[in-house]
């Protein structure tokens, strides 16, 4: 009997010691037991230290890869990572609109741990134009939440005005993760289309090893939206899968670590739903 995986598409750029971009995104799929096929659009020289090169894949073979993807396979659902510049981003976003891959998770990578910027200010507006309005989740950070959104935020009334101005900019659902706030708990914002909103917390880990999080995330929810789980229950197995990577984790580099996506998800590492706070 044949197995109809679920497949899913990364587009991304590729990081060399394996720990973020499309290798963190092909690890998660498999971990979710999903098919993942990738179009790359960026080659980068980076280990767990810092990015120390980047060069970008032309847009026409962009275009190419992504032929080839829809022309071949019937993709579920897919998600975007790190996309650099204007042409790259633009490349995407004409893709999107003609081509159907399901939901589309669009994971607005700026600046990598290392504090390599990864997007230009003139791509980051390319963004907000061209590709949120096509996205059915948005799954930014605090310091990119706050670029998209044009306000800063220092507490959790921030957040919520943060998460729904990006909403406004017309995706239907919004992540906003609150790993890079002060505090023994992690509390990540959702606001979903039809209004509704929640709080996920977890206690945070004293670790570095945190290299390709926001990869890893993203990639879990398309992964889980692809296996037929709603918006809601997609992020929590999400979120719940992220802790056990962290939790679990593994030594490896000298900097800020990859996580380990092997790590089995147990009940421990499901985060604390708070409804309508």
């Amino acid at each position: 009997m044949v197995n109809k995986t679920p497949q899913v598409l990364t587009i991304a750029g590729m990081d060399s010691s394996g720990g973020a971009g499309v290798s963190a995104d092909l690890k998660t799929f498999a971990a979710q037991g999903v098919y993942g096929a990738n179009v790359i659009v960026a080659l980068t020289a980076q280990n767990t230290m810092g990015v120390q090169q980047v060069s970008m894949i032309s847009p026409s073979m962009i275009h190419a890869q992504l032929k080839s993807v829809v022309d071949d396979l019937k993709i579920s659902a897919v998600k975007s990572g790190m996309l650099g510049d204007v042409p790259t981003v633009e490349a995407v976003a004409e893709f999107l609109q003609q081509a159907d891959f399901g939901d589309y998770v669009l994971d607005p990578v700026m600046i990598a741990k290392g504090g390599a910027h990864l997007l230009s200010d003139e791509a980051i507006v390319a963004i907000k134009s061209s590709l949120i309005p096509l996205a059915t989740l948005v799954t930014p950070n605090m310091p990119e939440a706050e670029v998209l959104s044009g306000s800063n935020i220092t507490n959790h009334e921030d957040v919520m005005q943060s998460a729904s101005k990006i909403q406004q900019l017309g995706v239907e659902n919004v992540l906003l993760k609150g790993g890079h706030a002060s505090g023994k708990d992690v509390c990540d914002y959702i606001l979903l289309a039809d209004g509704s909103h929640f709080w996920l917390k977890s206690s945070r880990v004293d670790t570095i090893r945190t290299h390709g999080t926001g990869d890893t995330i993203s990639a879990a929810i398309t992964a889980r939206l692809a296996l037929g789980d709603d918006m809601k229950k997609a992020i929590i197995y999400a979120k719940a899968y992220v802790d056990a990577t962290i939790r679990e984790g593994i030594d490896v580099g000298h900097g800020h670590g990859p996580l380990n996506h092997q790590a089995r998800v147990a009940d421990r590492h499901f985060p604390e739903v708070l409804e309508n706070v």
